[in-house]
């Protein structure tokens, strides 16, 4: 059986053979094997030749994570490669490396619409920057907002119209300032976090209090209850989803709770679409 360690050095050896040397700026030339040579990939990842032919032997024991990504940024491995050359030395994938997101995929936007309930897409500082239809009809409706008026934090500590619309805004408040806490422990301060952080520290004291109690939850799933101007009373459920291949991005999708709430998230579809497809702007939701 084989060890952790001939496990990432066999494939370690299977990354290099299967690499052209021409376009890493080495002359092809006769080789006895097809890819890159051993001392190639170690002046690639700046590391001795020696010590590199121990890791692909499976000998010398684990290496440091700043030569894996040294050896990973030298082989330019996709971000899937990466994650499994740091399992094979670690047992886990590495720290979370965070590109902030303004848009999704066609792909994605596609599995949005083909959904009946509610649903949109956040990054990890909040800002909502996918939804669905029935997500403009019951929730808000994104789209005529200013991109910097779609964040999830903003509008909860900062629209007066959010509060009187959810059943338990104080309980929903603080659950999304603790997993906003998380979600920049995974992703890393920058100056954008911090100065939302500011902002809303100095615009609610709601949220400074919350923020320096220094809580940390998941948002994972839970229910609530929010007021529509037209519908009334809705009870949804709530599930978050990670975006596979995006660490920055979340699904959540809203499901009725009963068959009345279904009923009036229909309703509002209907109608939005019997106006034309247009929704009216709505300050109700969950998520402002």
């Amino acid at each position: 059986m084989q060890t952790a360690m001939q496990s990432l050095g066999d494939f370690m050896r299977a990354l290099r053979l299967r690499l052209d040397p021409t376009e890493f700026g080495f002359v092809a030339g006769r080789r006895r094997t097809s890819g890159l040579r051993r001392e190639e990939v170690a002046q690639l990842a700046c590391i001795s030749p020696t010590w590199y032919t121990w890791l692909e032997q499976g000998r010398g024991g684990a290496p440091s994570r700043e030569v894996l990504n040294r050896i990973a940024s030298g082989l330019r491995l996709t971000s899937v490669e990466r994650e499994h050359l740091f399992i094979l030395a670690f047992g886990h994938p590495p720290d979370a490396q965070f590109t902030l997101s303004t848009d999704v995929t066609p792909r994605l936007q596609r599995v949005l619409d083909t959904l009946t309930i509610p649903a949109i897409v956040k990054t990890v500082t909040w800002d909502v920057i996918a939804w669905n239809h029935p997500a403009a009809c019951v929730l808000t409706d994104y789209g005529q907002l200013p991109r910097e008026e779609r964040n999830v934090l903003r509008r909860m500590f900062t629209d007066p119209d959010v509060r009187p619309a959810q059943s338990d805004w104080q309980g929903m408040a603080r659950l999304v300032v603790n997993a906003f806490r998380a979600d920049v422990a995974r992703a890393g301060q920058s100056a954008g976090i911090d100065s939302l952080v500011t902002e809303l520290s100095q615009r609610s004291p709601e949220f400074d209090a919350w923020w320096r109690s220094n809580d940390v939850t998941s948002h994972g799933e839970g229910a609530k209850r929010i007021y529509h101007p037209q519908a009334g009373a809705i009870d949804l459920e709530f599930s978050t989803f990670m975006v596979e291949g995006r660490q920055d991005l979340n699904m959540i999708v809203f499901n009725p709770v009963n068959e009345e709430s279904r009923r009036k998230i229909d309703e509002q579809v209907r109608q939005s679409l019997s106006y034309g497809g247009e929704s009216d702007r709505h300050d109700t939701a969950i998520y402002k």
